[in-house]
């Protein structure tokens, strides 16, 4: 009989162990794949990308009993080597090379560069090849730094007593309502893919009084646009027992504070590759809607077109206006007009053509909408009455108002938007590992 009883050690080396140990002088197994090889004639450059960057290999034929010409680039390898200090490799060490052994090999050749710093390629090419694409040493970067906000908005939450809940994806009816919803064929009965988890996060309010969630988010909405997809991962929040939902905004500024600290900390190789300069967060302005529309009016002699939403060319406008006044990358717009919320956003009692919501511009780009919500019973009634909707419709979300619910409010963060903006990227497919939209259903 055969038992398992843990991780199995291995013999290989990560970059991390080399760097944190006495390995110079000492020969070294290191795992990894071929990302370039540079003949010079008696000395060549194997490169050994690993997942933690790329290592100099140095090949002298004498020294290793393998012909270099039966190398290929992006073969699985294992080599042997001796640790040398050398200030002109990545990391400050290269191997000089005693073994190397062809773990796997590919079947044919490369369809773009991937050895080059940036991919010279439309951002069609690389979406069509990405697989391949993604093993670009700029490309990965990205996705690092995404992983770092992921990371900073559920280690900071964990710190502020939420806990971490996992809702459904497929439900019986949309969070927001409207036409944009994928509709199912569940069982014979109709369904649809969630636009928000927003009915079961506030669910789980009377549950745990804080709770988040990081999953996809699904919206049938036919835009071919830089900004929009059909399906994203959305940073979701929801706190109970809040005094107003100034509350929700201070708490996505602790968010953003604590990322952008570990970014700078953890992630600055990646944020170096790809020249990331992080905002300042210490302090983020915050604008009525109203008030936002006549400030970038009278500023940039703009006429205000629609009085109930912002327009994409109005976002950025407000943009700047903060950036250019205040010094601020960032910018809350709160107070949003009541006919263009969902009925469960909480109005303003000084002035119900108004909510008590808000989003978060970055950089001229919406990537949060928030705000407080109806925690009475017979007020969500009476607005669900106001707007000609079924209350049968919607029973079991109805039930947690029945039996009773704190005062609360959320928010629902796009980490692609998130994730393109701080980039500096113009195209939320860059920010996405495999984008879907209207026309992308592959790879």
């Amino acid at each position: 009989m055969e038992f398992i009883s843990g991780v199995i050690p291995k013999d290989d080396l990560t970059i991390e162990a080399v760097l944190k140990g006495d390995y110079v002088g000492q020969t070294v197994k290191m795992r990894g794949a071929v990302h370039n090889i540079r003949d010079m004639g008696e000395v060549a450059f194997v490169i050994l990308r690993k997942a933690e960057g790329l290592v100099q290999c140095v090949y002298e034929e004498k020294a290793v009993d393998f012909d270099l010409k039966g190398l290929k680039e992006e073969s699985a390898v294992e080599v042997l080597g001796k640790v040398v200090s050398e200030e002109r490799a990545p990391h400050g060490f290269e191997l000089h090379l005693t073994s190397i052994q062809v773990l796997s090999e590919p079947a044919d050749i490369l369809p773009i560069a991937l050895n080059k710093y940036k991919i010279n390629t439309s951002l069609e090419a690389k979406l069509m090849l990405r697989p391949v694409s993604l093993r670009n040493v700029t490309e990965r970067a990205k996705f690092k730094i995404q992983e770092g906000i992921v990371r900073g908005f559920r280690d900071f939450l964990m710190t502020q007593g939420f806990t971490e809940v996992h809702t459904p994806k497929i439900v019986a009816r949309g969070a927001e309502g409207g036409s944009n919803v994928f509709k199912l064929d569940y069982f014979n009965k109709k369904a649809e893919l969630g636009q928000s988890p927003q009915f079961y996060k506030q669910t789980m309010v009377g549950v745990y009084d804080r709770v988040f969630e990081v999953a996809p988010v699904f919206r049938a909405e036919k835009h071919n646009t830089t900004r929009h997809l059909n399906e994203y991962v959305s940073l979701d929040f929801e706190m109970g027992y809040i005094d107003s939902f100034e509350d929700i905004m201070a708490m996505e500024t602790g968010f953003l504070q604590y990322t952008m600290k570990l970014l700078a900390e953890e992630y600055k190789k990646e944020l170096d590759m790809l020249e990331v300069q992080l905002p300042d967060v210490s302090r983020i302005p915050a604008v009525r809607f109203d008030k936002a529309k006549e400030l970038v009016s009278e500023k940039y002699n703009r006429r205000i077109r629609n009085p109930f939403d912002l327009e994409p060319e109005e976002e950025l406008l407000i943009g700047r206006y903060f950036e250019e006044e205040y010094g601020s990358d960032f910018v809350f717009v709160t107070h949003y007009p009541s006919k263009k919320r969902p009925f469960y956003a909480m109005d303003d009692p000084a002035d119900e053509r108004f909510t008590l919501s808000f989003d978060l511009l970055f950089r001229g780009l919406e990537v949060t909408t928030g705000g407080q919500r109806i925690h009475d019973y017979h007020e969500i009634l009476k607005k669900m009455e106001k707007r000609g909707m079924n209350p049968a419709d919607i029973e079991s979300y109805l039930m947690i108002f029945r039996y009773g619910m704190p005062p609360h409010g959320g928010l629902g963060i796009g980490l692609e938007r998130l994730t393109m903006r701080l980039l500096g990227e113009q195209n939320v497919r860059e920010a996405s590992l495999f984008p879907r939209d209207v026309t992308r259903l592959e790879p």
